[in-house]
């Protein structure tokens, strides 16, 4: 593997578990036994570690873009829920620390934003969708709330899950935390969803 993209994955990894506010680009080259000129001559500083790591995030979650294309019943949607909140695990500094990005890094806060907003367009058009399938019955106000509501929910997560107790289960339970979204959806969902919601419930709340 090349040195750079070791050091990205290593970046990655520390920035998720101790914080990208107290990782430097010194611990990085600590932790890949290379020395900080040699980290020096792939990323000038830290910033430009994180805007690489934002970038593949970008990137690898581009195709939930494409989710309303695709979903046309509660378990599709769970689904594609649960496959994002991976990508969201993988990623999770970007949403946990961006507070401290934004404040730090303040060209950053335009992407993140850019980011939310790509977030609350899609489910938009996927809510809109389960509605025309026949799976929701919401007004479109309500589902504007019910994607702002699912957009809080997905980039909070894990700084939620860390303030609970064990019973919540691991930060990093995508099911879960899928299945914690579908519940938002609960009082719009016809009977024939609510079923499948009820086995969700059975699953992951046992």
């Amino acid at each position: 593997m090349k040195t750079r993209d070791r050091i990205l994955l290593a970046g990655l990894r520390l920035f998720n578990e101790e914080g990208a506010a107290t990782v430097s680009t010194n611990r990085v080259a600590t932790e890949l036994e290379i020395s900080p000129g040699n980290l020096y001559y792939h990323f000038k500083s830290k910033l430009q570690i994180v805007e690489w790591l934002l970038r593949r995030f970008e990137d690898e979650m581009r195709p939930f873009a494409s989710a309303p294309e695709s979903v046309a019943a509660l378990d599709d949607l769970w689904l594609a829920l649960h496959l994002a909140f991976e990508k969201i695990s993988e990623y999770r500094f970007v949403y946990r620390d961006a507070d401290f990005l934004m404040r730090e890094y303040p060209q950053l806060a335009p992407r993140l934003q850019r980011l939310t907003a790509a977030w609350l367009a899609t489910l938009r058009r996927l809510y809109h969708g389960l509605v025309a399938q026949g799976v929701l019955r919401a007004a479109p106000d309500e589902i504007d709330l019910l994607a702002l509501h699912t957009t809080f929910t997905m980039t909070c997560w894990f700084s939620y899950a860390r303030l609970m107790p064990e019973t919540l289960g691991p930060d990093n339970d995508s099911g879960r935390a899928a299945y914690h979204i579908l519940t938002l959806l609960g009082p719009y969902l016809e009977d024939d969803s609510r079923q499948y919601l009820a086995y969700l419930r059975h699953k992951y709340l046992k």
